[in-house]
């Protein structure tokens, strides 16, 4: 009874996971098999055993449905697809992504650009087929939602990864546009792009902790004092932070206006705005690319930091990483840590106040 007691409130206050809409995944028969990793080390089971069959079209092709339900932050989903993705290349399969009939945390119930698959709110197909053919296809495999150990996590490390990102995925043309405006308007100066997380990613089970205002402002000046910076963009999720640059830096700085920012985490548990969802993911996707052009970036590892760098839109931007190590995997260590670690001096084990500035030229 306690034991259940402690697993309802772990899933319900801790998990970093956000429920989707009141919307529900598409309902196959009980005869539908979804495909379990090929390359996971448990499974020993050859890819063809997982074929469904929708109907007598395409008998010539296989079709490799991608889909994570509810999935995760944009850039994680990404590297889930990508991972995918190599799968499918090696294996001669016709890759497409379902975000459509199986549900993530961005789906809106109404249409986006005319679009209910929220892979294409952001992104192009992988392919000239339409979902709606691929069902209607003699040979389909459906993977499940599982993000592997055996999976490749790291953008901006891993080549394979790097490449087929910038080869394979591509920004839809509604969002190509809005980029193209921002970026012509405000990065034809020298820029110091800095992604500063808050909110949910204090509390993260086993991942970087981020930095600290202290931290951050620290090294913002540094680099300042050392560079001719002409602006400097913020990509925050935290409104106290956008408030502190905006106080601290006033004319030099811009930013999104759109974005969602607060001082809890509860993005994906409001409702604000019309298509709040879709915007959520618009607006870190841009801000990403945005940051990926910037002539100098600062950055603790994120899903984000590690795309905008594996992006690499601009081949001569520095790079400056502020290292805090990792909170813990306990789901309950994990929520008070970071906030004990930033009031600690560094020799009892806390944060580093001093930041010098690290060159991480990629």
């Amino acid at each position: 009874m306690f034991t259940t007691l402690i697993k309802k409130f772990v899933k319900q206050f801790l998990l970093q996971t956000p429920p989707t809409l009141n919307l529900k995944n598409k309902n196959f028969s009980n005869n539908v098999k979804f495909y379990p990793y090929l390359n996971d080390k448990n499974n020993v089971n050859s890819i063809h055993n997982y074929i469904n069959n929708f109907g007598e079209s395409n008998k010539d092709k296989i079709f490799y449905v991608i889909k994570r339900s509810p999935g995760t932050g944009l850039f994680s989903n990404v590297t889930f697809v990508l991972n995918h993705l190599i799968n499918a290349k090696k294996n001669g399969l016709i890759p497409i992504v379902d975000m459509e009939n199986f549900i993530t945390i961005y789906n809106e119930k109404n249409k986006i650009n005319n679009n209910k698959n929220a892979w294409e709110y952001y992104f192009k197909n992988l392919s000239k087929f339409s979902l709606n053919e691929v069902y209607k296809s003699n040979k389909v495999i459906i993977t499940n939602d599982k993000f592997y150990n055996t999976f490749k996590y790291n953008l901006s490390q891993d080549i394979e990864l790097k490449n087929l990102l910038n080869k394979e995925i591509f920004m839809s043309d509604n969002l190509s546009k809005i980029y193209d405006l921002i970026k012509k308007r405000y990065l034809n100066k020298k820029v110091l792009g800095i992604h500063f997380r808050g909110t949910s990613y204090k509390q993260s089970p086993g991942h970087p902790f981020p930095a600290t205002k202290k931290q951050m402002i620290n090294i913002v000046n540094k680099i300042l004092h050392k560079n001719n910076i002409d602006l400097i963009f913020l990509s925050t999720e935290e409104k106290q932070y956008l408030e502190l640059f905006k106080k601290k830096y006033k004319d030099k700085l811009f930013f999104l206006n759109s974005p969602y920012r607060s001082n809890k985490n509860n993005a994906f548990k409001v409702y604000p705005r019309s298509n709040h969802r879709y915007k959520l993911g618009r607006e870190i996707l841009i801000e990403t690319f945005l940051l990926s052009e910037c002539d100098h970036f600062i950055y603790v590892n994120s899903n984000v930091s590690s795309a905008a760098i594996a992006l690499n839109k601009n081949k001569n931007q520095k790079r400056y990483k502020i290292d805090n190590g990792f909170n813990s995997k306990n789901q309950l260590t994990s929520q008070w840590l970071w906030y004990i670690k930033k009031n600690l001096p560094k020799f009892l084990g806390g944060f580093d106040k001093n930041l010098r500035t690290l060159d991480e030229k990629i």
